[in-house]
C-alpha cells in the first residue's frame, strides 16, 4: 500500500512527537509529501483563563517557534514537508483540511492516552478524527501509555 500525501497534526505533546516520527518515516519511505498541521484552539484559551493581547501574542509567537522546530525535525527525518496552520476545534479543522485536499490519504496523529473521567471531560481529538476523516487514520500512543 502506498500513500500519496500524509497529514500529521501536532499539539506538541509526547504523543504528537511519536506521531511525527512515524509520519515522517512513512512519508520518506513512500516518497509522499508530509503536511505538518497545527490547530490553534481559541476556545481553550478563553476557557482556561483570560489573556491580555500582549500575552496572547507571546503565546502565539512561542507556538509558531515551536512549530518551526517540529517542521525542522520532520525535514531532518527525510520528509518533504509543507505546513498548515489552522484555527478552531482541532478535530473539525483536521477533518476539514483532509476533505479539502483529496490527495491526503493518511492522517497520522498522536493521542494523550487519557481514559476514564479525563477522557469523558476532555474528549478525544483522535477519536473524533477517526470517526469523521475521509481517509485512513493512524493513531500513535506515547510510549509511556503503552
Amino acid at each position: 500500500m502506498g500513500f500519496h500525501k500524509i497529514m500529521c497534526p501536532v499539539d506538541f505533546s509526547p504523543g504528537s512527537r511519536e506521531a511525527l516520527a512515524a509520519a515522517a518515516e512513512l512519508a520518506r519511505d513512500h516518497d509522499a509529501p508530509l503536511v505538518l498541521a497545527y490547530v490553534q484552539n481559541p476556545w481553550e484559551r478563553v476557557m482556561n483563563f483570560q489573556l491580555v493581547p500582549e500575552v496572547t501574542q507571546d503565546v502565539t509567537g512561542s507556538e509558531q517557534a515551536e512549530f518551526k522546530k517540529w517542521e525542522a525535525d520532520a525535514r531532518a527525518r527525510g520528509a518533504q514537508v509543507t505546513t498548515l496552520a489552522l484555527s478552531g476545534a482541532p478535530w473539525d479543522q483536521i477533518v476539514s483540511a483532509a476533505r479539502k485536499d483529496p490527495a491526503i490519504d493518511l492522517i497520522v496523529l498522536g493521542t494523550h492516552g487519557r481514559t476514564g473521567l479525563a477522557h469523558a471531560l476532555v474528549g478525544s481529538v483522535a477519536e473524533k478524527v477517526v470517526r469523521h476523516a475521509p481517509c485512513a487514520v493512524l493513531v500513535v500512543r506515547p510510549r509511556e501509555a503503552r
